[in-house]
C-alpha cells in the first residue's frame, strides 16, 4: 500500500467527511439522469492483481474521493418548490459503503460468481440517504484478476471521463509510485487547420464552414424525423425499450490488445475511435447474420459467418447507435485540488453530448471496408455541430418545460435507436490504485432503454471491451463477445497481409 495512506487506517475521527450544509444546485444533466426512464449507475470494475486490502482503500477513499463534493454530498429534493434538486454536503461514514460479502475460496466457478454479483447490482437501486456511490470488494481470483472491486455510483454525480480524471489524480504509475499516470495525447484533426494561406486558404475555410452548417442542419432533421416517426428495424438485438430500461443486465468484458487496434490505425491512417466503430460494425454484422440463419444452416454454428455464400441478413437494415461525444477539450491529469477549483481545465460533472451514428451491418468482403465506413461516419461527424446542439437544447427545453417533459422526449428519441456506444481514453501506463496494481478497468452503463451497450476503455497496452446486454434479448452474449475479438482479428490480419 502506499506510505501516505498507511498511518491513517486506525485512525477513528477519519471515517466521518464534510458537514458543510450548503446546497448547490444540480446541471441540468445530472437532473436528466433522474429523469423516468433515464436513471442511469455506471459500474466500474476494477480488476486487482494482488488481493485488495479493504483498510488501505477506505484510507485512500477518504482523502482522495471524499474530498470531491459529488462523493460526499446527498441528493435532496424539495417537493415545495417544484422538486428542485440539489446536493448538500453531509458527514460521511465509509463503513456504509463499502461492501466485502464472504466468499468460498474453492467455488466451483469465481467468473461466474463475480459476473453474477454485476448482475444483482443492476438490479437494485443506490441508497437516496446517503451519497450515490458504493463499492464492492470481492477477494476471489478470476481469470483476468486476483480480486475484483465494483464501484457503482449515479450518473448524475459525474460522466466517464469525469471518473477517469479523478480516478487517475488519485493513482501513481505502477512502474512508478512516485509519479502521476499520463493520458496519450490527443491528436488534434488537420482538416480544419492546414497551414493554408491566400486564395486557397479562404476557399478550404469558406466551404469547409458551409459543409458544417450544412451537415448540422442535415443532423437537427435527422433528430427530428427520429422523435416523430423514425425507428431502427426490429432485430435480435433490439428489445422493447420500456422494458429493457428496467430489467436485470449482464455485464461482461473482454480484453484484447491496444497494439493490434494501433496497427490498423497506423496503416489505414485512421483514429482508434474509428477502428473501434470499425469492429464494432463487423461484429454485429458477424452476430445478426448468424441470428437471422436458419437453423439447418452450417453458419448458425459459427462456421461460417462472414462470407456473402452465407449472408441471411435482410436488406436494408437501419441500425443506429447513440454515439458519446466528450465536449470538453482534451483534459490531461491535474491534481485532485485542482480538479475541485474554480477554472480547472478538468471540469466535472456531465460535460458530454450524444451524435446519433448509423451502423453499418452487411457481410463486406473486404474487412477493412468496416473501418473505411467507419471513418467516413467519424469524419462527416466532426464536421457537423450535432453534439453541441444536443447538449444546449436539453438546456434549454429542460428551463423550459422541466425534467418530466424533456426526459420524455430525450427517451422518445434513444427509444427509437439499437445501441449506445462509448470510447473512453485511459491511462497511457498501468496504474496503482491505493498500492494496488490494476489489471484492467471496465466502465459500463445501464438504465436507459437499449438492450446492447457497447464500452471500448483502454488501459495502458490493453484495450477493454466492455458489453451491458439485457439477457433477454441477448441470451447468447458469449457469442457476441466471441464475434468481437473474431472482427478484430480478421480486420488485423487484413491489414499484415495487404
Amino acid at each position: 500500500m502506499l506510505p501516505r495512506f498507511k498511518k491513517l487506517i486506525n485512525t477513528k475521527n477519519i471515517i466521518e467527511v464534510g458537514g458543510d450544509t450548503a446546497e448547490e444546485p444540480l446541471s441540468p444533466v445530472a437532473r436528466l439522469f433522474h429523469g423516468k426512464g433515464l436513471n442511469c449507475p455506471i459500474m466500474y470494475a476494477l480488476g486487482s492483481k494482488t488481493l485488495i486490502d479493504v483498510d488501505a482503500v477506505k484510507s485512500g477513499l477518504i482523502h482522495t474521493f471524499l474530498k470531491h463534493p459529488r462523493f460526499s454530498s446527498l441528493l435532496v429534493t424539495d417537493e415545495k418548490n417544484g422538486g428542485q434538486m440539489s446536493w448538500r454536503r453531509t458527514k460521511v461514514d465509509i463503513h456504509k459503503h463499502i461492501y466485502t460479502p464472504e466468499m468460498d475460496p474453492n467455488m466451483e466457478s469465481p467468473d461466474m460468481y463475480v459476473e453474477d454479483y454485476i448482475s444483482n447490482l443492476t438490479s437494485t437501486g443506490l441508497d437516496l440517504a446517503k451519497p450515490l456511490w458504493e463499492l464492492h470488494v470481492l477477494n476471489v481470483k478470476t481469470s483476468d484478476a486476483n480480486a475484483t472491486a465494483l464501484l457503482k455510483l449515479h450518473h448524475s454525480i459525474g460522466d466517464g471521463t469525469s471518473f477517469i480524471s479523478l480516478l487517475l489524480a488519485s493513482s501513481r504509475k505502477a512502474s512508478d509510485l512516485e509519479s502521476m499516470p499520463s493520458l496519450p495525447k490527443t491528436r488534434r484533426s488537420t482538416n480544419l487547420r492546414n497551414n493554408r494561406i491566400g486564395f486557397w486558404g479562404l476557399i478550404f475555410t469558406t466551404s469547409t464552414i458551409i459543409l458544417t452548417v450544412f451537415n448540422t442542419f442535415l443532423d437537427i432533421l435527422h433528430l427530428s424525423a427520429t422523435f416523430f416517426f423514425l425507428k431502427d428495424t426490429d432485430t435480435p438485438i433490439k428489445g422493447v425499450p420500456e422494458n429493457v430500461a428496467l430489467s436485470r443486465k449482464r455485464i461482461v468484458h473482454r480484453i484484447v490488445s491496444l497494439h493490434d487496434i494501433e496497427l490498423v490505425k497506423h496503416a489505414m491512417n485512421t483514429t482508434v475511435n474509428d477502428v473501434l466503430l470499425g469492429i464494432t460494425m463487423a461484429a454485429l454484422s458477424r452476430y445478426l447474420n448468424g441470428k437471422y440463419a436458419p437453423i439447418s444452416d452450417g453458419s448458425e454454428k459459427g462456421q461460417d459467418t462472414t462470407s456473402k455464400k452465407f449472408n441471411h441478413l435482410p436488406p436494408n437494415i437501419r441500425l443506429r447507435s447513440a454515439f458519446a461525444v466528450n465536449i470538453r477539450s482534451p483534459p490531461g491529469i491535474s491534481s485532485l485540488a485542482g480538479m475541485m477549483e474554480k477554472g480547472s481545465k478538468v471540469k466535472w460533472g456531465n460535460r458530454f453530448s450524444f451524435v446519433l451514428v448509423p451502423i453499418t451491418i452487411a457481410l463486406l468482403d473486404d474487412p477493412l471496408d468496416y473501418v473505411r465506413k467507419a471513418k467516413a461516419i467519424v469524419d462527416r461527424k466532426k464536421l457537423s455541430f450535432e453534439a453541441i446542439f444536443y447538449y444546449f437544447l436539453g438546456r434549454v427545453l429542460l428551463n423550459l418545460f422541466g425534467l418530466e417533459i424533456t426526459s420524455a422526449g430525450l427517451y422518445k428519441i434513444i427509444s427509437k435507436t439499437t445501441m449506445l456506444f462509448s470510447n473512453i481514453v485511459g491511462p497511457q501506463e498501468e496504474i496503482s490504485f491505493y498500492g494496488h496494481h490494476l489489471s484492467y478497468i471496465a466502465p459500463s452503463v445501464y438504465g436507459h432503454p437499449h438492450a446492447l451497450t457497447t464500452h471500448w476503455q483502454s488501459y495502458g497496452e490493453k484495450m477493454i471491451l466492455v458489453l451491458t446486454i439485457d439477457p433477454d434479448v441477448i441470451p447468447d452474449y458469449n457469442n457476441l463477445c466471441v464475434d468481437f475479438e473474431s472482427s478484430l482479428k480478421l480486420i488485423k490480419d487484413a491489414v499484415t497481409q495487404n
